[in-house]
């Protein structure tokens, strides 16, 4: 939503306002009608009056030598800002605790808003209960409220609102790499509208908080509940980097399928036969009559969002709420939109660690709405006894993406290979493990999407709040 009006020019006082700057991000991003609009309210509080902690609770970091470990003893997972922005925090990298401690104000708490303030500036993230003991970058600026005079669900709903997102991105500064800095948004106007409405809108977001917490909690429950089930609990914890290397290794009897000496790894050939020492059947015969391929190339045509679709790549799968491009409707083909219980596979890519190549999530509920590019691997069983939700609680794990990584065919930009991976067998519990399995993965996403609903509905709340009596 943008609150610029192109009919309004640009006055002298405004100029001054904003220090005589003449690029026209304050101007034309509607930080300024905002900030006109807000004044017209009966009260408001600046940012540094509802704020206390740290650097007076607005704060980001230094810059530091950062030294990731694989040891999960002597680290702290940590969230950069694109991380803070993930669905999952089940993969992110792990900083060394010996350098975490040098700054114990980065561990985020319970309740602050996170904002990316360098590269793309604006976005947000609500800190979760569950999110205790993760620490951040210095390009994750904290806004942590003051206790008994600011709500931490109002402010985050007020701070990623159309009122506040243009203020903040339009104080950045910087020509190739855009920055914000505390003091640049000490002075935001927030708004304020009585203790009713507030711990109404509170209380939506603290709910929807919640249940993504109840999300990370059942996703992560089923794949433990997966291998448990199938007789294979010690693939919950896997210790990949903790195991010999592939070095020296010999294979015999190697066919026409592959000379690639990664496609023979043995980390990755254990877990094949673990996988194969269980009752288990092979993925392309549980997906035939399904899916097991990549999606579709297709022409994009740009739209708006009344007459268009919007398109998920890669790297915003894996978030909370993507921020794919809109294409048209009538111009893309039906493929490209996930069945439901779909299982997209980020299948192309490089193989650096903290990619999301051979990462996986599943389309469900709302996600079906979504149009997927073609680098996905979709997989859709085509056997009811083996749901999609039940097949995801394998792919999710660390496990499977080890092996699917360790199929990569391709040069710069790696693919999976597509005769190797129909031969991944899939362990098969008892079928009434199978249905609890699928039904904690479904319970989770259904926990999701009403997570973004309550969200909404409190950022309805406050919109319609700002307009009513700016109104007046």
């Amino acid at each position: 939503m943008k609150l610029v009006n192109p009919s309004n020019p640009v006055t002298s006082a405004w100029l001054a306002e904003q220090g005589f700057r003449l690029d026209p991000a304050p101007y034309l991003s509607g930080a300024q009608e905002a900030k006109k609009l807000l004044e017209r309210l009966s009260r408001t509080d600046k940012l540094s009056e509802v704020t206390a902690g740290h650097n007076g609770g607005i704060f980001n970091g230094p810059k530091f030598s950062r030294i990731y470990l694989h040891d999960l003893e002597h680290t702290v997972p940590f969230l950069g800002s694109t991380d803070m922005m993930e669905a999952d925090f089940s993969f992110l990298p792990r900083l060394s605790k010996e350098v975490a401690d040098k700054f114990p104000y980065l561990e985020i708490e319970p309740g602050t808003t996170l904002i990316s303030c360098s590269g793309t500036i604006g976005r947000m993230a609500y800190v979760r209960s569950d999110m205790k003991g993760i620490w951040s970058s210095q390009h994750v600026m904290k806004v942590a409220p003051r206790s008994g005079r600011m709500l931490s669900g109002y402010l985050y709903t007020f701070l990623r609102s159309p009122y506040g997102v243009p203020m903040i991105a339009s104080s950045a500064y910087g020509a190739i790499i855009q920055h914000i800095e505390p003091h640049h948004i000490a002075g935001l106007p927030v708004p304020r509208f009585g203790e009713k409405l507030e711990l109404k809108i509170h209380d939506l977001v603290e709910e929807a908080a919640r249940l993504r917490a109840a999300y990370q909690a059942g996703v992560v429950a089923a794949t433990e509940d997966f291998f448990k089930s199938v007789g294979l609990p010690d693939l919950n914890d896997l210790r990949w980097h903790q195991q010999e290397r592939d070095l020296g290794f010999v294979v015999e009897k190697v066919g026409a399928t592959s000379l690639r000496s990664l496609n023979f790894a043995p980390r990755a050939r254990w877990i094949i036969e673990k996988l194969g020492s269980v009752e288990n059947r092979p993925l392309g015969e549980i997906c035939s009559g399904g899916q097991l391929s990549r999606g579709v190339r297709f022409k994009r045509v740009d739209s708006d969002q009344e007459h268009g679709i919007q398109l998920v790549g890669q790297r915003q799968a894996f978030w909370l709420r993507p921020e794919g491009r809109w294409i048209n409707v009538a111009a893309t083909p039906d493929e490209v939109v996930a069945k439901e219980e779909t299982i997209l596979v980020a299948a192309r890519g490089t193989l650096g660690e903290n990619e999301v190549y051979c990462r996986s999530i599943l389309a469900s509920g709302a996600w079906t709405r979504y149009a997927y590019s073609e680098d996905f691997l979709r997989i859709v069983s085509g056997d009811p006894e083996i749901p999609g939700a039940y097949l995801f609680a394998f792919l999710r794990s660390n496990a499977a993406f080890r092996l699917l990584r360790s199929m990569s065919t391709g040069g710069k930009q790696q693919d999976i290979h597509e005769s190797l991976r129909a031969r991944i067998p899939i362990p098969l519990a008892p079928p009434a493990d199978r249905d609890r399995v699928a039904e904690t993965v479904r319970q989770a996403y259904r926990d999701r999407d009403r997570a973004d609903v309550l969200e909404d509905q409190a950022l309805a709340l406050l919109t319609e709040a700002i307009k009513k009596e700016a109104a007046v």
